[in-house]
Formats: structure tokens, C-alpha cells, sequence
């Protein structure tokens, strides 16, 4: 039999450094499922799920060193960044072990009998339960917070949802050596190791998600990446939920005032969040209104100071550094626009960053121009002058969804009295699942009140894939009516066992 090798490369000088799994077949694909689906059952415990996330986070934080290394070696993201990454990998199995812990996920609501109403309303008690097996799809610039120990993989299993992840070809070995660790941790609990399981390869990939006992997913990634996975789901004789996670171009708005109070600080302030990870995050600022005149002018001279000295980085792979260099390209050639900091090719194995720039006008009135509205993976961003509001709200009407926009506001307009910063607010709120005020959108906070999605294409649902709430994804709703009270699940017995919050009507 045939087998195609996966490679660890690194992208620093692009060889390969190691042979790390061969791709899986599809028999391969079948038996890790399988294998998952039959582990549910010993995941159905909650303390012990809590108790396997906890001992998974702690053997992460206990292997640092390597999974840094590791890491690091395959996405040149560096050990600072990488170490800021696994903090927050371990503290999203430990927030949902304490979620599991707390129970309030369940959504436990009891309805009395109460044969007065009309209709009489019979005793129903409601929860949720884990779907089932969940294919997570591991992201290419996120290797640990998005990928094998990420946060799809700890909310899934804290649902108590067995899962196979489709590891991402830019760090196989990272995967595998996290993947080792998921399992250790499971095993140390009395877990089967099936738990969790990784495959390679992108036929495996569509194999999965076919794959009859796969009750849902998960994808960050790109537009046509998600789209294919997202059609397959739906395509199933039996169609599953995707939650994916694809592009966004995070739009940001500087106001006039807000340009005349610090335009500096806001230039600055924008290199340093286009530039972060050499702008490989799905939430970096790809598209940036400011108004036309000197207070412009003076923001734009700070931007191209700042990206003028910004060495030049690495991206995840040579194939995304080919995409960023052809894409830039592509936009630079475009009538009206310019490129005051020209971003592309930096070298053999790296790029610089840059800016281009566009009239709103231009922007508005060339049908090529749309190309400026897609994300372009990488250090760059479009800036676009424009004249007025009216301009500024014609091109947020050209957008798509996001996951997140941002307001840079004057200290008056922050006020809150009714006026443009309000009506802003209300437009950025239809096209985004975050709106950031006077802050820049990198960095998503792991927090309860978190939303990390938004309308398409940003992502195929509503739910979020960071913070407490995202655990919602892979459970469902199920009612009892009338059931006999030693017939029930322990979670809605009268005497509440397990000491889960309720909702309670009808006492």
C-alpha cells in the first residue's frame, strides 16, 4: 500500500526537518472514529472530564520546554509569542474543567405542572447532552490555543464529546507530541486514550468529515478551506453542524476628531497590531478609514514610520509567503492605489510589511477594487481617505461579516451623546461579532462575555470559539415530559444530586 509521508518543515529555510506520520487512509480515518465513538461512554462522567482537562493542562505547562521548541521550529513564531500561546492553551482546559465543574452549561430548566393554565402546561424538565463525536480542524497560525490542545478540543471534550483532530500540515509534530499529551492525561484518569485521536492528510480531512459517526466540527482557516468542509457537512445524508471560522478583514474607523486628538498614537498604535505574529491573526486590522487632511496626513506619516522600521518576518510557510507576495501584488496594481510602505518579498524566506493606500472614492467607483475587501494574509493593510461620513458608511456598506470592527473615537465622542460615533456604532454592529472602541482588535481575551465569530464569511454560525460559551456548540437540548422522577438523568432528579444550578417555574 501506497503511503504519502508528512513532513516537518521548517520555514525559516523551508527543508524538511523530519518525517513525523504518514497521511491516513481512509480505513485509518474509520477506525479513529469509531474508536472515539465507543469512548463517550467513560467521558459521560463530569468530574471525571473536569479532572482529565486539569491533568491535560498541567502536563502541558510540565512539557513546555519541548512544545515551545517544537513549535517554534515548525512556525517560527518565536518562544515569547509561543509562550504567551500555551499559557492560554492551558488556561482554556482549565476554564472548562471549572465549567464543568460549575455546571450552568447544562441550561437545567424545570417547568411545574400546572393544570389551571389553559392549556394545562405537564411537568417538563430540560438540559443538554453532548452530540458526539466532534472533527476539529486544526488552524495554520495558532499551533497550540487553535490546534490539537486548543479551544475546540477542550470545550468538545469538557461537552463530553470524543474528538479527532485533522492536524494542520505547518506543525505535524507540534500535533503529535500534544496529541501524546491529551492522551496521557486521559489515560491517567481512566480514560480511554481514543478520546482523542489526529490524522494527517487532506483527503483524511473529507473523510472525516463525511464520516457517518462525526456528529459535528470545527475549522478555523480559510474562506475556500472552510467553504469545502462546510458544503460536505451540509451535503451528508445526515447533516451536521460546522462551526467555522474563516476570513475577516476587521475593518477599523478613524474618526476626524479622533484623528485630530492623536494621530500619532493611533498610527502607531496600528503598525504595532498589523504587524503582530508578522499579521498572521484572523482578527488583524485589514482595512483602515481615515479621513481625508492633515490630521489624516499626520496619522499616515506615523504608519509609515513605523511599518519603514519593522523588520522583516517569516510567515507560517512558503506558500503563505508566495499568497502575500502575489496578493500585494495584485492590489498595488490597482488604479488610485499606492504603497507608501510597499509590503511583499523580504527576502528569500521572508517578507517585509507595508501598507497600501486608496482613495474612498476609487475604492467605491472600481469594480477590481473588491479585491481590496478580501484578506490578504499577512503584514499589510489598506488604508482608505475619505471625505465624510457618508463615504466611510458607503464602504462599511460594501463589507462583508467580521469578527470584529474597531472605533477610534475622541475623548467627546466616548461620551455617548447621540451623534456620528453613535451611528457608527450601530453600523459596525451589523457587520461584526466584536466591536472594540479605541483599543485594536489583537488579542481575544479568553473571558465568559468573549464572542469570537460573526456574520459570514467571518464564520458559518453564530456561536463563538472562544470563551465559556463556546461549549454550547457540541451539546444539544433535549425535554422530559412527564417523565417519572427515578427514570430521569441524574442532572434533572427533584433532589438534584449532582447540585446543578436550575432554573425552576411553578414553585
Amino acid at each position: 500500500m501506497t503511503t504519502t509521508p508528512v513532513w516537518s518543515v521548517d520555514p525559516r529555510t523551508g527543508k524538511q526537518r523530519e518525517q513525523v506520520a504518514v497521511e491516513a487512509t481512509s480505513r485509518e480515518v474509520d477506525e479513529a472514529v469509531r474508536a472515539a465513538h465507543a469512548a463517550r461512554g467513560p467521558l459521560a462522567d463530569a468530574a471525571v472530564r473536569a479532572a482529565f482537562l486539569r491533568t491535560a493542562a498541567a502536563l502541558l505547562d510540565e512539557a513546555a520546554p519541548h512544545v515551545i521548541e517544537a513549535a517554534d521550529a515548525e512556525t517560527a513564531l518565536g518562544p515569547g509569542r509561543l509562550t504567551g500561546e500555551l499559557a492560554r492553551t492551558t488556561g482554556q482546559l482549565r476554564a472548562f474543567a471549572d465549567a464543568v465543574d460549575e455546571g450552568s452549561y447544562l441550561d437545567v430548566r424545570i417547568d411545574r405542572a400546572d393544570p389551571s393554565l389553559s392549556p394545562p402546561r405537564p411537568e417538563l424538565r430540560r438540559y443538554k447532552v453532548p452530540l458526539g463525536v466532534v472533527a476539529v480542524y486544526a488552524a495554520s497560525n495558532f499551533p497550540l490555543a487553535f490546534s490539537v490542545p486548543g479551544g475546540d478540543t477542550a470545550s468538545a471534550l469538557a461537552a463530553g464529546c470524543p474528538v479527532v483532530v485533522k492536524a494542520h500540515p505547518d506543525h505535524p509534530a507540534t500535533s503529535e507530541l500534544c496529541a501524546s499529551l491529551l492522551r496521557r492525561a486521559a489515560v491517567a484518569n481512566g480514560l480511554p486514550p481514543e478520546v482523542v485521536a489526529v490524522v494527517h492528510g487532506f483527503d483524511a480531512g473529507l473523510e472525516l468529515i463525511r464520516h457517518p459517526l462525526v456528529a459535528a466540527a470545527g475549522f478555523t482557516g480559510s474562506i475556500r478551506g472552510g467553504r469545502a468542509l462546510f458544503d460536505a457537512a451540509a451535503a451528508r445524508p445526515v447533516p451536521i453542524p460546522f462551526h467555522g471560522e474563516l476570513g475577516s478583514l476587521n475593518p477599523v474607523v478613524v474618526t476626524p476628531a479622533a484623528a485630530a486628538e492623536r494621530a500619532e498614537e493611533i498610527g502607531a498604535g496600528l503598525a504595532a497590531s498589523v504587524t503582530l505574529g508578522v499579521g498572521q491573526f484572523c482578527v488583524k486590522p485589514g482595512l483602515v478609514l481615515v479621513p481625508d487632511g492633515a490630521d489624516g496626513d499626520r496619522l499616515a506619516g506615523e504608519l509609515t514610520k513605523a511599518l519603514g522600521e519593522t523588520e522583516p518576518g517569516v510567515l507560517l510557510d512558503h506558500r503563505m509567503r508566495e499568497n502575500f507576495v502575489a496578493g500585494v501584488r495584485q492590489r498595488a496594481a490597482l488604479p488610485g492605489v499606492e504603497a507608501p510602505v510597499t509590503p511583499g518579498s523580504g527576502g528569500d524566506h521572508t517578507v517585509g510589511a507595508g501598507y497600501l493606500t486608496v482613495r474612498a472614492e476609487d475604492l467605491l467607483a472600481g469594480e477590481g477594487h473588491d479585491l481590496l475587501l478580501e484578506e490578504c494574509f499577512g503584514p499589510v493593510t489598506v488604508v482608505v481617505r475619505y471625505a465624510g461620513q457618508g463615504e466611510a458608511g458607503a464602504v462599511l456598506g460594501r463589507l462583508g461579516g467580521n469578527l470584529s470592527a474597531t472605533l477610534q473615537l475622541s475623548a467627546a465622542e466616548t461620551e455617548g451623546a447621540p451623534g456620528p460615533a453613535a451611528e457608527l456604532i450601530g453600523q459596525v454592529t451589523g457587520l461584526a461579532g466584536r466591536i472594540v472602541v479605541n483599543g485594536w482588535p489583537t488579542g481575544v481575551a479568553v473571558a465568559p462575555a468573549q464572542h469570537h465569530g460573526g456574520p459570514y464569511p467571518a464564520a458559518t454560525s453564530h456561536s463563538t470559539s472562544v470563551g465559556g460559551t463556546a461549549i454550547e456548540r457540541w451539546l444539544r437540548p433535549v425535554a422530559y415530559q412527564s417523565v417519572p422522577d427515578a427514570l430521569l438523568p441524574p442532572e434533572l432528579r427533584e433532589a438534584n444530586p449532582l447540585n446543578l444550578p436550575r432554573r425552576v417555574t411553578g414553585d
